[in-house]
């Protein structure tokens, strides 16, 4: 059912009776507002209702009225395509402002259909745009690909005047476990894009995302080589925010590769880069990755103290995304130090926090999980939490972490005497790149 739009709400308020209306308040006689081709007669049967007035009549009364004529046929001062524009523009800003989105995204649904049944193109693609960008931000990327890919074709949503849709529609494939649909769509970006001076920014930004893509995909050396080349092109030395972005993924690459000590050289540049701007947020993130990258080699106290400065960081700013990956690196943080129930509970918290959104994240709070409960010698349940992880991380790009949770695993079912339960595991390990021999921190 499509919501009755303010012109509709206004039409009990006939043009007769707004003609009369307005010209008592004026103080005008029927004969005071006439003029060749608009009689006082003529004026009469349209306030009777006897007459629908032309278009010429409209112009004309609306000027001696000193209203508009779109104001005098409809009651209101806009047309139907600017009051849409402007309930769009409402809707984005409480969007950006309200903690709770359901009325705005409720709004924006109405808009929706309004639009799509007067035929206007442009409202209707720009609430389908803002829905999909809503959708992947609440971590339903199902429904952010399919509102954004509905409106890929149209001639105002290209890479070079919508860099956020392409980047969040690319970003929701490889959520959803699609990263080789990911690395085209950012390939395609950067050749609509070209050389032109103007798009070095979104260039710079769509290679790290590019990166990220071939990264998930399981493409290394193609990662490294779409972040070498954006470190050497233009515009990267002007651009701090450019530069944290291809030293993130720098980041982000080498930890997934095991390379612990490239990826925090890399991360600590893009820590110093965000400390010379005002974004909290962004340098509240860095820290969260350094500290994962802290806790993967067992330093409990630096990661300890990162975790400490992204949760003073965040503030009112957290995402509940945030607010799981914090409490994930706490309960990393208790396994090293052999805490198995504050493990178990932080890494419980994020769960529930992530709910069936953002499953690569999932992935590493399950594997926090599992490893409260090895600790707690729940191994029975461990197990299963351990199974989990090992998929949610695998499947959503993050191989590495995978092979490192299955590592885990098996050597907590050898600690238990099964052996046999044990070697496929390892082989599994030993298939997502991790060596079998390689010490979990809580070994070290």
């Amino acid at each position: 059912m499509i919501t009755p739009s303010v012109s509709e709400a206004m039409s009990a308020e006939t043009i007769g009776a707004r003609l009369k209306r307005l010209r008592l308040q004026r103080g005008f006689s029927q004969r005071d507002l006439s003029s060749p081709g608009v009689s006082y007669a003529y004026i009469s049967r349209i306030e009777a209702g006897a007459r629908t007035p032309s278009v010429k009549a409209l112009r004309k009364l609306s000027q001696k009225l000193g209203v508009s004529v779109e104001y005098l046929e409809t009651g209101r001062d806009i047309r139907d395509v600017d009051d849409r524009e402007l309930r769009l523009a409402d809707a984005e800003l409480e969007l950006r402002l309200a903690e709770n989105t359901e009325e705005a995204e409720r709004k924006l649904s109405t808009i929706l259909e309004e639009a799509s049944a007067a035929g206007d193109v442009a409202s209707a693609t720009r609430a389908r745009l803002t829905l999909g960008l809503v959708a992947a931000h609440r971590g339903n990327h199902l429904d952010a690909v399919e509102r954004l890919e509905s409106v890929l074709d149209t001639a105002d949503v290209r890479p070079s005047t919508r860099a956020d849709v392409y980047a969040t529609l690319g970003q929701s494939y490889a959520a959803l476990g699609a990263p080789d649909r990911a690395v085209r769509l950012f390939e395609h970006c950067l050749e609509q894009l070209g050389d032109v001076p103007e798009h070095a920014a979104s260039r710079i930004w769509f290679s790290t995302l590019l990166s990220y893509a071939k990264t998930d995909a399981g493409d290394y050396e193609g990662a490294r080589a779409v972040i070498r080349a954006a470190l050497a092109g233009d515009g990267i030395d002007t651009d701090p925010y450019s530069r944290m972005r291809l030293y993130w993924s720098r980041a982000r690459l080498a930890g997934i590769e095991g390379r612990s000590a490239e990826a925090l050289d890399s991360i600590r540049e893009a820590i110093a880069l965000l400390k010379t701007t005002d974004d909290s947020l962004h340098l509240a993130r860095a820290y969260l990755m350094s500290a994962g990258i802290e806790t993967g080699e067992g330093n409990d106290e630096t990661a300890d103290r990162h975790l400490g400065e992204a949760d003073r960081l965040l503030g009112d700013l957290a995402q509940p995304v945030d607010r799981a990956m914090l409490l994930i690196g706490r309960s990393r943080v208790a396994a090293l130090r052999g805490d198995g129930a504050s493990a178990v509970d932080s890494a419980r918290t994020a769960i529930d926090l992530l709910g069936h959104t953002h499953a690569g994240e999932a992935g590493a709070a399950v594997w926090a999980f599992a490893r409260g409960l090895s600790l707690q010698d729940d191994v029975g349940a461990a197990v299963d939490a351990y199974h989990r992880a090992i998929d949610l991380l695998s499947v959503h790009g993050q191989r590495h972490e995978a092979g490192k949770a299955a590592l885990e695993l098996a050597h907590l079912l050898q600690a238990h005497g099964r052996e046999q339960d044990a070697e496929p595991i390892l082989r599994r390990a030993y298939d997502l790149g991790v060596d079998a021999e390689t010490p979990s921190p809580g070994q070290r």
